[in-house]
């Protein structure tokens, strides 16, 4: 899960297994595999930046 800020201030967290695009229109829409949509303050470089750490921090210590 990761935490994104909507337009209005209101703090959100996303189930990031859910995400299927990211669209910079100028504001960064992110769609979800279930069709839902919202609209985010933070760029898609710092949403795929969120969830690189999250996969780093949820995997250490697991080897493959």
């Amino acid at each position: 899960m990761i935490e994104l800020t909507r337009l209005g201030g209101q703090k959100i967290v996303i189930n990031l297994e859910l995400i299927e695009s990211l669209e910079e229109t100028p504001d960064t829409v992110v769609t979800l595999t279930t069709g839902k949509k919202y609209v985010v303050r933070e760029k898609p470089s710092q949403i795929i930046a969120a969830v690189i750490r999250f996969r780093k921090k949820t995997n250490l210590g697991v080897k493959s």
